[in-house]
């Protein structure tokens, strides 16, 4: 073999070698995510069956408008059923929730009616958010659409409360709230959020007007507080009388399975005339972890509306609830829930056509989780 040849076989050789290098590099490099990659999902099945003491006709357990979870007394019902998207804020995210059942019914009861709003066109929508984290400082996050109200305790699902019934407080305070979110992280305790929003649990608006919410929150390794605020012109067609609404919400973890909370709720609308309609309302709650299955909690409360400002009756309401979890399975929580609701107002559909100041309910609940 002649010099000339080996030499062209030698280069041959080499740019081979070279092109199989970059292609095995090219290879090698990660691939961009794909939407399905980075997109999470999640859902769950809530059912339960209630029973009332006083056999209402009507099937209601509590006052019109409320009742978003075991809103049906006597049957077997489905409370709630949710599909969650997630894609985390890195730098953009969504979060949308479909839900259906009674509990989205009812938590749709106060949106304004119209051709393109209204309970019927938001039934089966809880949460449609898009999110940015700004590089700023600690990172700012940034959310608008509609999400879950920054007021309360307990959220508008059950499975993830201490108790399967919702207290009053929860009731007659916003579940969620369409709008503008920037929430910023001070420090390892200290975070604040501020609020531009429609209103008072409202996608479409029923005013010219917009509220302001904020809040200011503190979470250490026992102690949890924040106090919310809420205020805006809140009466439909009415962008003038002002709503002016306040929560405070802490939490103490006693021990390793102890916890106790408590919730102060204080409200007042101006209403024409010069006159004003306020409220208050106290929660006291406390839980506790057997092990990892089995779990107890109790909640006493107390809320007075004197001038019908938010419940649809001038009364004060009181209520004690009693609940027990198991965790049966991966995937599977059984509740059992024991109530007793008092009103200074008959306000409690009693057997047939009637009305009572005082109900006792019993409702087991069963959800089936997945994807989290």
């Amino acid at each position: 073999m002649t010099t000339a040849r080996i030499t062209w076989i030698g280069s041959a050789a080499v740019v081979i070698a070279l092109g199989a290098g970059s292609a095995f590099g090219q290879e090698a490099a990660p691939a961009a995510p794909k939407w399905y990659d980075i997109m999470h999902i999640s859902g769950f099945v809530d059912t339960y069956y209630a029973w009332n003491s006083n056999r209402p006709e009507s099937h209601d357990n509590f006052i019109p408008g409320t009742g978003t979870t075991a809103k049906r007394a006597d049957e077997f019902g489905l409370n709630l059923a949710a599909l969650e998207f997630v894609s985390d804020p890195k730098p953009v995210g969504f979060h949308l929730t479909l839900i259906a059942g009674t509990g989205a019914e009812v938590v749709h009861l106060s949106e304004p009616a119209s051709s393109s709003t209204g309970r019927g066109v938001f039934r089966n929508l809880y949460q449609a958010s898009i999110s940015y984290t700004a590089p700023v400082g600690h990172g700012l996050l940034l959310e608008a659409g509609t999400y879950p109200s920054h007021i309360g305790l307990e959220g508008f699902f059950s499975k993830d409360n201490w108790l399967y019934t919702r207290s009053w407080l929860g009731e007659f305070s916003p579940y969620y709230q369409t709008g503008l979110k920037a929430a910023y992280t001070f420090n390892s305790h200290w975070s604040g959020q501020l609020h531009v929003l429609n209103g008072w649990q409202l996608i479409g608006d029923n005013n010219d007007g917009k509220s302001v919410g904020t809040q200011i929150a503190y979470t250490g390794d026992h102690l949890s507080a924040s106090f919310n605020t809420l205020a805006g012109p809140e009466l439909p067609n009415d962008n003038t009388h002002m709503r002016v609404f306040g929560d405070l919400v802490a939490s103490y973890k006693v021990t390793p399975k102890l916890s106790v909370a408590t919730s102060v709720d204080r409200g007042r609308q101006d209403l024409p005339g010069g006159s004003a309609a306020n409220w208050l309302g106290m929660a006291a709650y406390a839980h506790y972890d057997f092990n990892a299955q089995h779990a107890a909690a109790v909640r006493v409360e107390t809320f007075r509306d004197p001038d019908n400002g938010i419940s649809g009756y001038a009364q004060t309401l009181s209520e004690a609830t009693f609940s027990y979890q198991y965790r049966a399975a991966p995937g599977l929580i059984l509740k059992f829930c024991a109530r007793h609701d008092h009103s200074t107002a008959a306000v409690f559909d009693r057997g047939t056509n009637g009305k009572t100041g005082n109900q006792t309910i019993a409702v087991i609940g069963a959800v089936v989780t997945f994807g989290g």
